[in-house]
């Protein structure tokens, strides 16, 4: 492990612990506050006002009021647009404040938030604004004699459920569509990270955005996510997270009034890696696809299967690039790798490594904790590897890979779908017939071919099977927060129909 360098970088004061509710910030009715923990040093960062049913409940009114009687879903789309344009100029304006806050709340690399993380998430809220003004209807050629045409129209009050992986990046996924859209929205952000989702709100609040139509509401799933997900006045729920919340989320949007759920669940991401391949550029997108963001990223890609006449070499290749991977402080230039986000979740990868010990995998490198200080885990390696050992078929959410050889194109698509999850993959070949077949067989809701983690906000991003439904990025994404509504008018003697 890397020594820190953080000690000279200047870590800023938290300057928003508290709801951010009808454009003000506020404590919670309880009263009571929870504390978010820095990874890297595992001591409080600050306490944060715990948002509960109760607090939902009024912020939820905010955003009924905002949406029935205030201006936002009422302004033209050019005007919405100017004002998250402004708001994603202020973003940038602030970034190396929001890049410490993520580091140091999420474990996550300071240098990559400031280089990517927060430009990215800015440039996504720009994305929407242009599609503001470019929400439209058709006008329906009718086999009777009617005139008819769809409006499109925003379909309310939105719940945004969000995960600590991610904190910004999911933030303007599921903030900047539905503002375009028109809605209104209560945001609960993970607990374990809600300092960036507060400091956005303050951000909002000066661009102009009005009063009650984003609302951050910082909790617990059990309690704050629950009475969002249940709520009679929601009229659609974004989520992103674990199958098994998601799964609880469905449940209570049903019981309650029935609306609609958009879900962005786990994946066991599969990369299929054929004899042809240029084995030194495949190991390192095998290293990358693993180890990016400590391998706290639902699309990673933990399960590598390749064909068996590289099989060793890959092999050498990969695990010589992990022993030489950096794991360290976020704030030090030269660390690859922070903290796991949280001690729960350090916990559950170690706990993974010791199963996969247990199963008779085969330890390549790697699967000790770093140092004795922080939540730092070093790039996990299995081979010899069966498809129904817990460390194949579960999402670890870790540093930790499952590699596992293969002979045929056909076995090495069937043990690609042999799970559950579906949301990612990756393919590595220099023929386009092996990547044309392949791409059409794997049941997932992305396939990247020569490259992993190629997102971009005009690229729908999804899953398949268990790792949900609906898309986020895209005009898909837009289109999720809108409702269609048809009309018709009766059209008498005219010559066409």
């Amino acid at each position: 492990m890397e020594n820190s360098d953080s000690s000279s970088f200047n870590i800023p004061s938290i300057k928003f612990t508290k709801l951010f509710i009808n454009g003000e910030f506020v404590d919670s009715l309880s009263g009571e506050e929870f504390e978010t923990i820095d990874p890297r040093t595992e001591e409080v960062i600050a306490k944060i006002s715990e948002g509960r049913k109760e607090d939902i409940d009024v912020a939820v009114k905010a955003a009924r009021h905002a949406f029935d009687n205030g201006p936002w879903p009422r302004m033209p789309g050019v005007q919405r647009a100017k004002i998250m344009m402004k708001w994603a100029d202020m973003i940038e304006e602030n970034i190396e404040e929001i890049s410490a806050l993520e580091a140091i709340d999420a474990g996550k690399l300071y240098s990559w938030v400031k280089a990517v993380d927060i430009p990215l998430l800015a440039n996504t809220i720009r994305y929407y604004a242009g599609a503001a003004d470019k929400i439209h209807g058709q006008v329906l050629k009718a086999s009777m004699e009617f005139h008819a045409y769809t409006l499109m129209e925003p379909i309310g009050v939105v719940g945004h459920i969000i995960p600590w992986n991610f904190p910004s990046t999911m933030f303007g996924a599921k903030v900047a569509p539905s503002l375009a859209a028109g809605c209104t929205m209560v945001l609960k952000p993970a607990e374990q990270t809600p300092l960036t989702a507060l400091f956005y709100a303050h951000l909002a609040k000066q661009a102009g955005i009005p009063d009650g139509v984003l609302n951050v509401v910082p909790g617990f799933g059990s309690t704050a996510g629950a009475a969002l997900s249940s709520h009679m006045d929601v009229d659609k729920i974004s989520f992103t997270g674990s199958t098994d919340v998601g799964r609880e989320v469905m449940v209570a949007a049903a019981r309650s009034n029935l609306k609609p759920v958009s879900l962005e669940l786990g994946g066991k991401s599969p990369i299929l890696i054929f004899d042809d391949a240029d084995v030194d550029k495949a190991a390192e997108l095998a290293l990358f696809g693993f180890l990016f963001n400590k391998g706290e990223i639902c699309v990673a890609g933990t399960r590598v299967f390749v064909q068996e006449g590289i099989y060793d070499e890959f092999e050498k290749k990969l695990v010589e690039k992990a022993k030489a991977w950096v794991v360290g402080d976020p704030f030090d230039p030269k660390s690859q790798q922070g903290p796991q986000a949280n001690k729960k979740q350090f916990e559950k990868i170690l706990s993974y490594i010791e199963h996969g010990k247990r199963e008779g995998a085969t330890l390549l490198t790697g699967g000790k904790r770093v140092g004795d200080k922080g939540y730092y885990i070093e790039p996990t390696i299995f081979s010899n590897v069966k498809e129904d050992m817990l460390i194949v078929q579960d999402e670890i959410f870790g540093p930790v890979l499952a590699l596992k050889k293969f002979k045929s194109i056909e076995e090495g698509i069937i043990s690609a779908n042999n799970s559950k999850y579906g949301l990612a993959s990756g393919i590595v070949t220099k023929n386009i017939d092996i990547a044309n077949t392949v791409s059409r067989s794997i049941r997932a809701g992305t396939v990247w071919i020569n490259c992993y983690f190629a997102f971009g906000d005009d690229i729908p991003y999804g899953g398949y099977k268990m790792s949900g439904f609906g898309r986020d990025y895209g005009l898909d994404a837009l289109h999720k927060y809108l409702q269609v509504k048809s009309v018709a008018t009766p059209i008498y003697n005219s010559p066409w129909l």
